[in-house]
Parts: structure tokens; C-alpha cells; sequence
């Protein structure tokens, strides 16, 4: 008699332990997305709320290596991305668009890309006539350094670093143009 109850048990629980999980359905639904979309969301984060400035080392595809402390005193954004993924394929030309339009403030761009070889990245800077160069990311460098902001299945995400290198704002998914740039604005006003 008690076996049945036993087995009865556990099998609840452990049903129970298999609740609906969103990204994972997203993961195995077969359609060959071949990517776990962020959920959309944008946080800001008031200077005094800020935790420490992002550190990191990290090459580029050219061979460049760069540091955290190359962008100290300026706005940073940090777009993760790679090619096969729709959202970041949307949101590209709006990311070269907005790297332009702050150029002349001083505002840099970095793509951090967690996928591609050099040929592939390339293509796809070419195709969307992206100017500002990305982080091989493939061995998780860049990514573990960010993972308190950035929830490694979201791909695409993107940072605004304010000038000490404090994350200042992030969103998890594609980036609307006109909410990247009021948030790359508000940063640029900060003293």
C-alpha cells in the first residue's frame, strides 16, 4: 500500500517541477529561429543606483584588443548580437544610424558578437553598412562580464554605459530607435 503512495508522490512532484517555462518553449518550438528573444524590456538605472563601471579586455575582429579603460569619459553602447538572429538584423541599421548620429558627441558604439567567425561577422557589417567594430565574443568574455545586466539566452541587448563605465541603461531584446537614442541622450546630458 505504500509503494502506490510512494510513486504517487513523486510523480507529483516531479510533475510539478516541470512548469511552463517561456523561453524554453520559445527554445524548442522547431520554428528554426535559431535564437531566445529578449523580452523587450528597457531599465534605467539612476546614477546613484549604479553598481561599478563594467571592466573588461577583449579583441576585436581586426585584432584589436580594447579595454574598459579605452572608453573611460565617454558614453558607451554595447550592442550583443550575431547574424543569424532576426531581431539584431532589424535593429541594424538603426544601431549604424544612431552610431553616426553621436558620433560627434562623443558617444562610441561596440557590437559584442557571441556567435560568428570573422567571415560571417564581416558579411553582415557589409550588408548593413556597419562602421563601428564588434568584440569576437564566442568565448563568452564579454558576455560573462556583462551577464549581471545581461541574461545570456537575450540576444539582442544593448547597454549605455555613462562615462565612469556604469551601466546607465539596457534593453533586453530589439532596440526601438527612438527609445536607444533617449536613452543615449539622457546619458550625454549627465554631468
Amino acid at each position: 500500500m505504500k509503494f502506490p503512495v510512494l510513486f504517487l508522490t513523486l510523480s507529483l512532484l516531479i510533475s510539478g517541477c516541470a512548469a511552463t517555462d517561456p523561453l524554453a518553449q520559445q527554445a524548442t518550438a522547431g520554428d528554426n529561429k535559431n535564437y531566445i528573444a529578449g523580452d523587450g524590456s528597457v531599465s534605467e538605472y539612476a546614477p546613484e543606483t549604479r553598481g561599478e563601471p563594467v571592466e573588461l579586455t577583449a579583441e576585436l575582429y581586426d585584432g584589436t584588443t580594447i579595454s574598459s579603460a579605452d572608453w573611460a569619459g565617454q558614453v558607451t553602447v554595447l550592442n550583443v548580437w550575431y547574424a543569424a538572429c532576426a531581431p539584431c538584423r532589424v535593429e541594424a541599421p538603426d544601431l549604424q544610424a544612431l552610431s553616426q548620429e553621436h558620433q560627434q558627441d562623443g558617444v562610441q558604439f561596440f557590437g559584442v558578437n557571441i556567435r560568428d567567425q570573422r567571415g560571417t561577422a564581416e558579411a553582415f557589417e557589409r550588408n548593413f553598412g556597419i562602421t563601428y567594430p564588434s568584440f569576437n565574443d564566442q568565448d563568452g568574455t564579454v558576455q560573462f562580464t556583462m551577464a549581471e545586466y545581461v541574461p545570456a539566452q537575450a540576444v539582442p541587448s544593448t547597454l549605455v554605459l555613462d562615462r565612469q563605465g556604469r551601466v546607465a541603461a539596457r534593453i533586453i531584446g530589439l532596440a526601438e530607435k527612438s527609445t536607444l537614442k533617449a536613452l543615449i541622450a539622457d546619458v550625454a546630458a549627465e554631468q
